[in-house]
This record gives structure tokens, C-alpha cells and sequence, in this order.
């Protein structure tokens, strides 16, 4: 049976009714991220009808970390100016700038991911799986696993938060779209590290020294 607190955590998150949530609860035994699957799947979760709503406001942010060393900058939408200016707005675009920084995704998700990046990684997984030796039969499901793995790597979206990796990035997105009341999509970003690109300069010590006993 399903505590209170279980119950208030996932009305928090989905918006849905106490029934609904005690419900959802019972059919996903006591597992709240099943249970919101749930409510989604119904179409009970508010998260999940305000995800149609058009979000075209929002904030545009800058982080810098490391002093100075990396950079983020963010779009992320909702739906009114109201929410785009609220502290707790701007603390959940932050967190997901901070978290940009140290995690370093290339993609918000897999639905940027061109075909030919995919198609390419694919096929580096199947000949290192057919290089292990493993069965044919099993080969391709390796590749998904292993496809699935890489996506979760390199997508925002579906990466562990650092705050909290007990919940991915989407989930985050999608508890404070349950507490805010609005619709809000990550859109884009772009990440800077100091020097990225650039051919460092490295001395060389005995040619350094070797120059001064020479001078």
C-alpha cells in the first residue's frame, strides 16, 4: 500500500489527483517512475498535456565555470513572461547551464543526432561486438544496448543530473514543468572551453636548458 508521502511526491510531479496518484502507485507497485509513466500513458498527467503547449518564452542564460575555463550558453522556453521571471525559473534554467558545464552532452537529444553519426557509431558497436566473439544471435541486441548507452552519454536529455542522478535531465525537466504549471522545452545550447581547439604550446626542457648553457 502506498504511503502519503509517496502519494504528495507524485501528485508534485504529475499534477495529477490523489486517486489517480494512489492508483498509478498500486499498478506500478509503490515505483514512482513507473507510476508517472502511468499517469502519462492515461493521459492523466498534467506534465504530460501542457508537453503540446506552445512555450515560446523564456530565458536566454550565460554560465561561466572554472574560473573562466568553461563556458555555457542556454535557451530553454515556457509559456508566459510571469514564469520566465520567476526566481525558481531562473534557478532551473541555471542548474541545467551548471549541469551542461560539468557533464558536457553534445546534443539536447537523440532527435538532433544526424543519421549518418548514428549509422557510423552503429556500426563501430557491431565490429566491436563480432571482434569479442559474441553470438550472432545476441549481436544486435548488444548493439542496442550499447547504441542506447552512447545516446544517454551524449544527450542532455537523457543524462544522469549531477545535482541528482537519481533522476535523468528529462525527469528534471519534467517535475518542474509539474511545479511551475507550464510547458517548458530545453532548446539549445552551445559549450565553451577555454583553448578547445587550439595547438597547445609545449617546451621542450632539455632543448630549453641546452639553449641557456649555449648562450
Amino acid at each position: 500500500m502506498s504511503s502519503m508521502a509517496e502519494i504528495k511526491t507524485l501528485r508534485a510531479r504529475s499534477g495529477a489527483g490523489i486517486l489517480d496518484c494512489k492508483r498509478a502507485l498500486t499498478e506500478s507497485s509503490g515505483d514512482l517512475d513507473a507510476a508517472m509513466d502511468w499517469l502519462r500513458a492515461k493521459g492523466i498527467s498534467n506534465a504530460a498535456k501542457k508537453s503540446s503547449r506552445i512555450a515560446s518564452e523564456g530565458l536566454v542564460m550565460s554560465y561561466i565555470h572554472a574560473n573562466g575555463k568553461i563556458g555555457v550558453l542556454l535557451e530553454v522556453n515556457c509559456e508566459t513572461d510571469f514564469v520566465a521571471l520567476n526566481d525558481g525559473f531562473k534557478g532551473f534554467v541555471r542548474d541545467i547551464a551548471m549541469h551542461i558545464a560539468a557533464a558536457a552532452p553534445d546534443y539536447v537529444s537523440r532527435d538532433e543526432v544526424a543519421e549518418d553519426v548514428i549509422a557510423k557509431e552503429r556500426a563501430v558497436q557491431l565490429a566491436r561486438t563480432i571482434e569479442e566473439g559474441k553470438p550472432e544471435a545476441i549481436a544486435q541486441k548488444i548493439v542496442e544496448g550499447r547504441m542506447n548507452k552512447w545516446f544517454q552519454d551524449i544527450c542532455l536529455l537523457e543524462q544522469k543530473f549531477v545535482k541528482d542522478d537519481e533522476r535523468t535531465i528529462e525527469r528534471f525537466v519534467q517535475d518542474t514543468v509539474a511545479t511551475i504549471g507550464e510547458n517548458i522545452k530545453v532548446r539549445r545550447f552551445s559549450r565553451y572551453v577555454l583553448g578547445e581547439g587550439l595547438e597547445k604550446k609545449s617546451n621542450d626542457f632539455v632543448a630549453e636548458v641546452a639553449a641557456q648553457v649555449g648562450a
